[in-house]
């Protein structure tokens, strides 16, 4: 998980700061020392560190937090405020010509996840209602228009290309003339990378923005690989001057340092982070957020954006009713279980709820496999077993047992479960019911 390690440090600081009734200026420094350490062994640059340090310090120590009745949460607050000023203040979102089509150009090195970044990106954009069109410039690496092609029918998008025999400035150009006939009002170009930056490559991305005159440049960046990242980020910006960047598998990486550099470095917004392989994965940078995130507050908006995203209203409507009128029946469960699992892994949905940062989830025995097992049990029952699981008797659980690969035991534990979850819904909606306009809401 994104931030893992520095979020677990970071949190065991500030516990031992609010455990202190009073704070000296000694004790703020020594925190300040561990903060600094926690910094430097995420790869966040040294720089950064320094001056993010040294302005914490500065309003940390002064007498009105010091004196404050509850001064752990004021150099608490003091942190998570610079760490957004760190990370861009604000979301940075992507703008939009006046005169369509708006044409984004993508570029960073090879690895980067660019093209599948690409195909994430103008999906989200056509669930938008955007009409993208992609192109095809990088012209040198083995199968890369192949690649473009696959990742844009995944998401059912039109790739115009030209071969490996065209000059990639003379493709961008007849791209949007041909997204201008066919009425694409945004153009993302894919373009060539290299394992390392040379002259070669940032002429042949100057020529492509002086013949397309891109609305933004987008830097692509592997969060795995650190201080790398922000170097390239920073030489990019110096040669070829970008608008924005996105870092890939920050999922990955529990340290965090380029996400917490880069924007520092290069004076760039992050315009979004990858944090898995599905399309909605890619997700806007917010770094308030991620500063929440790291700091153990969690993440409520996200993931109430997440279930928003994942979950289908009619059905959650419907199933608050059959909730309200007892009707809630395995069927029922398995629905929901299959929606939940849309919104990404558990683990990652706990580390946005406020609190469980400092529980550890990292060495939690999180079992993802069991909502596997627990699926494979209900969809072993017959629809009549589903809908009435008190008529589930010794014969029949057997039989559930053997379809599903799991024990009675197992089968049993989930029964009991279940109607343990029933009895709970129960009460919830008797206590709905004796309030004027009470009403039972689903806790998703």
């Amino acid at each position: 998980m994104a931030f893992e390690n520095l979020g677990s440090k970071l949190q065991d600081v500030f516990k031992k700061l609010r455990s202190k009734g009073t704070l000296t200026e000694k004790d703020v420094k020594e925190a300040l020392r561990e903060v600094k350490l926690a910094l430097l062994e995420a790869d966040v640059n040294f720089k950064v560190v320094k001056d993010f340090i040294n302005t914490v310090t500065e309003k940390a120590v002064g007498d009105e937090i010091l004196k404050s009745l509850t001064p752990g949460q004021h150099v608490v607050k003091i942190v998570n405020d610079e760490l957004v000023n760190l990370m861009g203040s604000s979301q940075s979102k992507l703008t939009f010509s006046n005169n369509s089509p708006t044409v984004f150009m993508m570029v960073g090195l090879q690895g980067a996840g660019k093209t599948t970044t690409i195909g994430k990106l103008s999906g989200q954009l056509r669930k938008q209602g955007k009409k993208p069109l992609l192109v095809a410039c990088d012209i040198y690496r083995p199968a890369a228009i192949k690649q473009l092609e696959v990742v844009a029918k995944t998401y059912n998008i039109p790739v115009f290309s030209m071969g490996t025999d065209v000059n990639p400035a003379i493709i961008a150009t007849k791209a949007l003339e041909e997204a201008k006939i066919k009425g694409n009002d945004v153009v993302i170009v894919d373009t060539a990378g290299r394992l390392h930056i040379d002259t070669e490559l940032m002429g042949e991305l100057a020529d492509i923005k002086t013949a397309i005159r891109p609305q933004e440049i987008l830097l692509v960046v592997d969060a795995m690989t650190g201080q790398d990242a922000i170097t390239v980020a920073d030489s990019f910006n110096q040669q070829l001057g970008i608008d924005g960047i996105i870092i890939t598998k920050l999922d990955g990486d529990t340290r965090g340092g380029a996400a917490l550099s880069v924007r520092s470095v290069t004076g760039k917004p992050i315009k979004y982070v990858g944090m898995g392989e599905k399309m909605e994965d890619l997700e806007p940078f917010h770094p308030d957020r991620m500063a929440s995130r790291i700091l153990g507050m969690g993440d409520v908006l996200s993931l109430i954006e997440k279930a928003q995203e994942s979950f289908d209203e009619e059905e959650a409507k419907k199933l608050e009713q059959k909730m309200r009128t007892q009707d809630f029946n395995l069927e029922d469960f398995l629905s929901q279980m299959q929606q939940i699992k849309k919104m990404g892994p558990i683990k990652d949905i706990l580390g946005m709820l406020p609190g469980m940062g400092k529980m550890n989830i990292g060495d939690a025995q999180i079992d993802e496999k069991a909502m596997v097992h627990i699926e494979a049990i209900i969809q072993s029952m017959t629809a009549r077993e589903r809908q009435n699981p008190d008529i589930l008797n010794g014969p029949r659980k057997k039989r559930i047992a053997t379809g599903s690969g799991r024990s009675i035991q197992e089968v049993n534990q989930l029964l009991k479960r279940f109607e343990d979850m029933k009895k709970m819904m129960k009460q919830f909606s008797s206590a709905g019911k004796g309030k004027k306009g009470g009403r039972f809401k689903m806790p998703f």
